[in-house]
């Protein structure tokens, strides 16, 4: 297999370095690119340029799509691929993109496992802002002290999408608003996800509104200084898109937040999503 990894950062990050593009395409290079994945978090494929055929072939060989929020799109292109816009002529509630200026990971208040991976083509990239920044949850976890550690075993965290679109709920008409603020589930996770690998990460963003059984300005405060840590440069990575890079990271071990852009700009991201095979676990 031709394909090779360069690490971007020591605890986040690989850019994947190919000759023929055709050898991203083969079942080995899918297994390859899952395994980095788990392993650095997130991978960047700069200026490949795919269709959005070639983004769904390279989400199947890795594993099961799973379609998340396609049904507000007004789509030009399958089902299965998000657009990821501001322009309401395709996308008739931008509130929702507007809350991934805000730390958060996908899929945290549905009734399914947290998508594995999320998989994001870049079709147009503005000239400034709309970049996009990760944070390791993973990485984040493994740097606290063993005391921190322990205090965040059996605390668990209350999610939802009001609270995660609580820091522009005014932004949003009064006309939709509770409508817009209602979706999704009240979920109950542990803060902190023993996965099936033994790995440990973190579930936290702005879908965590506060901790059960603490007060709540004690538990939004440790909410808060969890992104911080996580957020640190240590842990976290931007990337200054380019029409044509695709990027794949895992969702299950990161928070993502989108740098804000005026709408003007005509940023548009194509998305698609690998479905989780394990909730959520103490």
């Amino acid at each position: 297999m031709a394909i090779r990894f360069e690490d971007i950062k020591e605890h986040i990050g690989s850019r994947v370095i190919w000759g023929d593009r055709t050898e991203l395409f083969t079942p080995e290079a899918a297994q390859a690119i899952r395994a980095k994945v788990e392993e650095r978090t997130v991978l960047v494929f700069p200026e490949v340029h795919l269709s959005d055929e070639e983004q769904l072939a390279i989400t199947e060989a890795m594993g099961e799509k799973v379609r998340l929020t396609a049904r507000n799109n007004v789509q030009s292109t399958d089902q299965d691929v998000y657009q990821v816009t501001l322009d309401e002529k395709i996308n008739p509630q931008p509130e929702y993109v507007l809350g991934t200026f805000f730390w958060h990971m996908d899929g945290i208040t549905v009734d399914m496992p947290p998508p594995f991976a999320t998989l994001l083509s870049c079709r147009i990239a503005p000239d400034k802002g709309g970049e996009t920044e990760f944070a390791s949850t993973y990485a984040a976890y493994e740097g606290l002290s063993e005391e921190e550690k322990q205090a965040l075993e059996g605390l668990k965290a209350v999610h939802s999408v009001r609270a995660s679109l609580s820091p522009i709920a005014d932004a949003i008409p009064e006309k939709h608003r509770e409508k817009v603020l209602g979706i999704g589930l009240v979920k109950e996770h542990p803060l902190v996800w023993t996965h099936e690998s033994g790995r440990k990460s973190m579930v936290i963003g702005t879908t965590a509104d506060h901790i059960v059984g603490m007060e709540v300005p004690a538990g939004r405060a440790m909410l808060i200084r969890l992104q911080e840590w996580a957020a640190q440069p240590a842990f976290s990575l931007r990337h200054k898109w380019t029409k044509g890079d695709f990027v794949i990271w895992d969702n299950t071990g990161a928070m993502h937040r989108a740098i804000p852009y005026d709408k003007s700009t005509g940023r548009m991201m194509h998305r698609t999503s690998i479905a989780g095979t394990e909730a959520v676990a103490a």
